[in-house]
């Protein structure tokens, strides 16, 4: 449907509705945009759906029917849109990017859907062949389970990229590939020891091939070049104008200190078009600290408080910690990428420094050694608004699943990774823990606190698709029509309020994010269906038509 026409259509009708009613003066609380014949799902317990919305500046002011809002409509100075009866939910909430990866993603080599060897190291090759001699082939995002999960070699790849160095990751961001060029521009050789909390797979002969898992991966830090400042806010740039396109009006980017200088630059330039909860890791605890004291915590557009960091790997790279050995390797059981002694000190500073905690944790060790530490920091502290996460929160031991609503722990999930992962999981966990492999449902009828995201670059930026994969657990490769762990799936409604209204909250935002209200941000996405009333199969079909944030359209496919 061309909305552009459709909104002069019902323009005419709001103005008619608007001169049979009492105007308000137009300085204070006449609408700047309103939008008219809509499904709105409002995720508003008091109001779930609503037919009209008004915005004025970057605030909601009023939610209602088409004649509640025509009374709003100034005269020639409201924009109108015709919704013509298709959904209008909340931004979209994404609780777990790295944004600066993703958006350099988007130019570099493609490896997630290489189906063999052959077409993994071709795609290598292809890309080396159209960038200068020297230049680094970063990202990719491969995935080995494509071929059977035989894990790529530096051999592979050597011939094809001489004068390139290579260092393309494992689509989880637990391991990497390296060349031989790019090993040998970070010095890691034969002699290279074994790196405590990674590991460094070696051939017959004790060479590295070209993996790096974990903290092993540091190896390559000095020998990979950073991106500049203008390099990094292109990278920026095109992740924000990507993430639009798929409906999401904030995010909470993993990704350090360099991405909230670049994030303190667009700002001050006004550039941003997603609204930003900038997280640098938990070891740098007591620099953040200075620096909310020194900056505060920001504003609507970009805030900063929060501290990520690491209990374990993940479970595609066998680094994940389990309590029992992996299925398919039994004398393998993961392993902690840091200590137990530095997680509760680190947590336990930020924590007396009043920061927001949110820790890395897929294995069912992984998870109740930090539930404890989390249960140890309360204990010590005292009650008080921490909103403790768990990021990924995977594999959780039955027992350990009323733990996230009896201490207030918000398990932050992303739901792709279900129906990717469980093409192959189990032959690594067995059935039996599978049972509680992103476990949605059971944390829900427990009363947790589920907060979804998408984990971008991991998995795709794609909100709907995390809906599909909630409501149907289907796996990527169509082996499970019935969903795979089909008695973990959630309705659609619930999926919308993880990335609307309790993602709002995993971020201390529920105030003005994550429902459509008065009072609330104007960030709004409308969408070309019901995603409520039609077959769950059918979601990924769905289309985002506009996406609005602070009541400005950022991205929309009207005129297509």
């Amino acid at each position: 449907m061309n909305y552009r026409l459709l909104t002069l259509g019902l323009g005419l009708l709001a103005l008619s509705l608007a001169a049979c009613s009492p105007q308000k003066d137009e300085t204070d609380e006449t609408a700047t945009l309103a939008i008219l014949d809509a499904r709105a799902w409002t995720g508003d317990p008091e109001q779930p759906w609503a037919q009209a919305i008004a915005v004025r500046d970057d605030r909601i002011i009023a939610v209602g029917s088409d004649e509640d809002v025509a009374r709003l409509i100034g005269s020639g100075t409201t924009q109108i849109i015709t919704a013509n009866g298709d959904m209008v939910v909340p931004g979209f909430i994404d609780t777990h990017v790295h944004f600066a990866d993703g958006g350099g993603a988007l130019a570099s080599v493609q490896l997630r859907d290489a189906a063999t060897p052959e077409e993994f190291t071709r795609r290598i090759g292809e890309f080396a062949d159209g960038i200068e001699p020297g230049e680094w082939i970063l990202g990719g995002t491969w995935d080995h389970e494509n071929w059977g999960g035989e894990l790529p070699q530096r051999d592979w790849i050597d011939a094809a990229t001489p004068e390139n160095p290579v260092w393309v990751f494992r689509l989880d961001g637990h391991m990497a590939l390296a060349n031989s060029l790019a090993l040998d521009l970070a010095g890691v050789d034969a002699d290279t020891p074994d790196v405590a909390g990674g590991e460094i797979p070696r051939d017959a002969e004790g060479r590295p091939t070209g993996i790096l898992k974990d903290n092993a991966m540091a190896l390559m830090s000095d020998a990979v070049p950073p991106p500049s400042d203008a390099q990094l806010e292109r990278m920026l740039h095109a992740a924000m104008k990507h993430v639009a396109a798929n409906g999401v009006t904030t995010i909470h980017d993993m990704s350090g200190w360099d991405s909230l200088a670049a994030y303190r630059r667009l700002h001050a330039n006004n550039e941003l078009i997603t609204r930003i909860y900038s997280v640098v890791p938990l070891r740098t605890w007591q620099r953040l600290r200075d620096d909310v004291a020194e900056n505060g915590i920001g504003d609507d557009w970009l805030r900063t408080g929060g501290l990520k960091g690491f209990m374990d790997g993940s479970l595609g790279s066998h680094t994940a910690a389990f309590f029992e050995p992996f299925t398919d390797t039994p004398d393998e059981s993961g392993f902690l990428i840091n200590e137990l002694d530095d997680m509760r000190e680190w947590i336990t500073g930020a924590d007396v420094a009043g920061l927001h905690v949110m820790v890395h944790a897929i294995g069912d060790k992984a998870i109740a050694d930090l539930l404890d530490i989390y249960y140890e920091v309360t204990e010590a502290h005292g009650e008080r608004d921490r909103r403790f996460r768990i990021e990924h929160a995977q594999h959780i031991r039955p027992s350990d699943i009323p733990r996230f609503a009896a201490q207030d722990v918000i398990a932050s999930m992303q739901p792709y990774h279900a129906i990717d992962d469980g093409r192959w999981a189990e032959k690594v966990i067995g059935p039996e823990r599978a049972k509680t492999t992103y476990a949605f449902r059971s944390l829900l009828d427990a009363d947790a606190r589920l907060a979804f995201g998408s984990d971008w670059f991991v998995a795709p930026a794609t909100p709907l698709e995390g809906i599909y994969a909630a409501v149907t657990r289907r796996t990527l490769d169509g082996a499970n029509p019935d969903g795979w762990v089909p008695e973990q799936k959630v309705s659609v409604e619930e999926a919308l309020r993880a990335y609307t209204s309790t993602a709002a909250y995993a971020s201390f935002d529920e105030d003005r994010k994550g429902m459509i209200r008065a009072g609330m941000l104007a960030d709004l996405v409308i969408l070309d269906r019901d995603i409520t009333a039609i077959p769950a199969e059918t979601i990924p079909e769905t289309r985002v038509l506009a996406t609005i944030v602070g009541g400005r359209v950022v991205h929309e496919t009207w005129s297509e």
